[in-house]
């Protein structure tokens, strides 16, 4: 609004029926006129760049020095300075909860690894005891006997005269 009502003012300055006068004093009136007419222009030119100027900033304003939740919570802790200032240390939490992660997972298939093993020993442990008393009940002398009685083609039979010890002297 300011500039429409300075233009209003220069455009009556340059017109004859303003009561200007005519001659040498209107042309330097209009000369006038047109210099400050491109002096406002440069002055609003300039401050338009310098709006432009304090808008678009590469560089993160200051942080104010309350903290609050609410500054937290909306995430304005995490401004680029910050996060360009502690990248390093971002890398290194994340590396720390991969490698965390890896372990955890690697312990895990181990402990199924381990549980399968376990039953698998003890079905062996069950299946040798299965078989070791199957062997020793048919090693029984008694089991033997009956086996010989059994199966005619047999020439061996149990002996009659308990066994003796025969002393063999020492030379």
């Amino acid at each position: 609004m300011a500039t429409e009502d300075k233009e209003k003012k220069i455009q009556a300055a340059d017109t004859p029926e303003a009561g200007g006068a005519q001659g040498s004093d209107g042309n330097a009136a209009a000369g006038e006129a047109t210099a400050a007419r491109e002096r406002e222009e440069e002055e609003h030119l300039n401050a338009a760049l310098q709006a432009i100027k304090d808008t678009a900033r590469e560089d993160d304003p200051k942080p104010s020095p309350s903290l609050t939740l609410r500054k937290i919570l909306g995430g304005d802790i995490l401004n680029a300075e910050f996060v360009r200032s502690q990248i390093w240390l971002f890398v290194l939490i994340v590396l720390f909860t991969v490698v965390y992660v890896a372990f955890r997972y690697q312990c895990q298939q181990d402990m199924l690894t381990i549980d399968r093993l376990e039953r698998e020993l003890k079905d062996a442990k069950y299946k040798a005891l299965s078989s070791s008393s199957t062997l020793t009940e048919r090693c029984r002398e008694s089991h033997v006997l009956e086996m010989l009685k059994n199966n005619e083609d047999s020439l061996l039979r149990p002996s009659d005269q308990p066994p003796y010890i025969i002393n063999v002297p020492e030379e």
